[in-house]
């Protein structure tokens, strides 16, 4: 609401809960609700972000437990250049050969560091079973991911309540034009004529 002053135009801030004689029960109303939903807004996204941090890092926890790294020997030399990084470094692809649990042989093509020559030795990880897996992510990558995913959330959960409010406003609006039509239709014609 605006209120003018010596020509200017001054906003007042609060003016649904202040003592008003153009206020109406239904702005109290409105403010209380739109409090409300503000309310629910930081709540809910809280919420969410909370659950969505958790679960991401507990998932990446899962993952890492679920991988184990083995020794294996390169077959060929890993490229000198990087094709790829990462937040851990940089790294190349190679093939290369190591044992299996039940002592078989076993090759594939495997992250290595780069410039590696073939006949070194370097880490891979595997899986459950015993095939090659990516690297997990460290703890610190893990919660670092479940931060930036949690507070995304938090931001989309709460943003998600506003068209409620928006839809509240729209019909307490709407409310409030029809009711001012009655009373002005009540009201106009002990005027005795009309403008226009």
């Amino acid at each position: 609401m605006t209120r003018t002053v010596r020509g200017k135009a001054h906003r007042v801030w609060l003016w649904r809960w202040r003592r008003n004689p153009l206020r109406r029960r239904s702005d109290v109303v409105e403010a209380w609700l739109l409090l409300g939903l503000l309310f629910l807004a930081l709540v809910a996204g809280a919420v969410a972000g909370m659950v969505t941090a958790h679960a991401v890092e507990q998932s990446l926890d899962d993952r890492r437990a679920q991988r184990h790294p083995v020794s294996a020997v390169l077959t060929q030399d890993a490229s000198a250049t990087a094709t790829a990084a990462t937040s851990s470094g940089d790294y190349a692809w190679a093939k290369v050969r190591w044992t299996a649990a039940d002592g078989s042989p076993r090759t594939g093509l495997a992250r290595v560091e780069p410039g590696i020559k073939a006949g070194s030795v370097a880490r891979i990880w595997l899986d459950q079973r015993g095939n090659l897996a990516t690297p997990p992510v460290s703890s610190d990558e893990a919660e670092l991911q479940g931060v930036v995913l949690g507070a995304a959330t938090a931001v989309c959960a709460s943003v998600l309540v506003l068209p409620l409010g928006w839809a509240l406003h729209d019909r307490l609006d709407r409310r409030r034009m029809a009711q001012w039509d009655r009373e002005w239709a009540r009201v106009g014609p002990r005027w005795g004529h009309k403008t226009g």
